[in-house]
């Protein structure tokens, strides 16, 4: 009998053991995971951050131009008062340490809220509201990072345990989220399906454009466009493959929605807001076909190529811009989807 409940207790304290170890490991790797998270949040913030001092740097730039060509320019009714303000804020806010780098980023944020629409041309206008609403979703992504780091770390079990290593406590990235520009908040969106077709040597398929009311500058781009009345996403992506390659693709081909994103730009004279979606399909290399393109998108598509990482990063090199700009970073990820990689349930933010 005292054998017996010997081996109980034996048995219950190992299953305990295993419990405490399995649940040590779980959360210690949740730690590690959640950190992983939010330095890649980070890196997105940052990247925010540094695409809205660009802007910044230009606006004031066309302001110093505005100047020089006008004899007299009241600095209280005007942007020509606000130029060297936005140039050395935005130096500032890009060369500030991370423990000054709230304050000023802050203070580049107050300054670009004095920046009226109307002195801006339609294109920077559409650059300034597109970096604007990056910095506020990337900032949402990096503060959501932190509040589930902190949560966890603030178990008594993970403190008492020290599951957190010797690591500082991420800390939130608090600056002033004012309105949205103009530009953005009065476009209406535009739901749009995209389409990162890879051949079988793993190049993706971009189309090589222009703005037909634009500087006259190319870009590349994923096959695809927006959704029309009554389409569901898939239909749009299936339907713009057709349309703008010739090729036939089957409902199961597609995998996905994988990323999405919202992007703000002038087209064609006019302010887009495009709420995308990209899908993932696998298909052997061919050669388009126009006939389905309409008369707008002839004058838009220039050239097409199956591309690698590399190719994208070329053409970056040579001025002409790729869409997604992440689009070099992330084919890895979609050749992984198309192998056989599991799509998770949301489809995750890109920038």
């Amino acid at each position: 009998m005292t054998s017996w409940w010997f081996l109980l207790l034996t048995a219950v304290v190992v299953a305990i053991v295993v419990v405490a170890i399995a649940w040590i490991m779980t959360t210690a790797t949740r730690l590690d995971r959640l950190h992983i998270r939010y330095e890649k949040a980070w890196q997105a913030l940052d990247a925010a951050l540094a695409r809205r001092a660009v802007v910044a740097r230009s606006i004031a730039a066309v302001f110093v131009q505005a100047d020089e060509r006008t004899e007299s320019a009241p600095a209280t009714a005007s942007p020509y008062g606000k130029a060297n303000q936005l140039a050395i804020l935005s130096a500032r806010a890009e060369r500030a340490d991370r423990d000054q780098r709230e304050d000023a980023e802050n203070a580049l944020s107050a300054a670009l809220s004095q920046v009226r629409p109307e002195w801006l041309t339609p294109q920077l206008a559409a650059e300034l509201a597109d970096a604007e609403a990056r910095v506020l979703i990337a900032r949402r992504f990096h503060n959501d990072a932190v509040g589930d780091i902190v949560t966890l770390r603030s178990r008594r079990p993970v403190r008492w345990l020290r599951l957190a290593g010797t690591a500082p406590n991420p800390r939130h990235f608090e600056i002033a989220e004012r309105e949205l520009s103009p530009q953005f908040d009065s476009a209406a969106p535009r739901a749009s399906a995209r389409v990162v077709l890879l051949d079988d040597s793993n190049r993706v398929l971009l189309m090589r454009g222009t703005d037909p009311q634009g500087s006259g500058e190319f870009f590349w781009f994923t096959v695809g466009g927006g959704v029309e009345p009554g389409e569901t996403l898939r239909d749009a992506a299936l339907r713009e493959v057709r349309e703008e390659t010739g090729h036939q693709l089957a409902p199961d081909d597609l995998l996905g929605p994988l990323w999405k994103r919202t992007e703000v730009f002038t087209f064609n004279g006019s302010v887009m807001r495009s709420e995308e979606e990209f899908f993932v399909a696998r298909t052997p290399a061919f050669t388009l076909s126009a006939d389905g393109l309409t008369d707008l998108e002839n004058t838009v598509v220039h050239d097409y190529k199956w591309c690698t990482p590399p190719d994208m990063e070329s053409f970056v090199r040579a001025g002409e811009k790729v869409y997604p700009e992440d689009l070099p970073r992330l084919v890895d990820e979609a050749v992984a989807v198309a192998d056989g990689a599991a799509v998770t349930a949301t489809p995750r933010r890109i920038f």
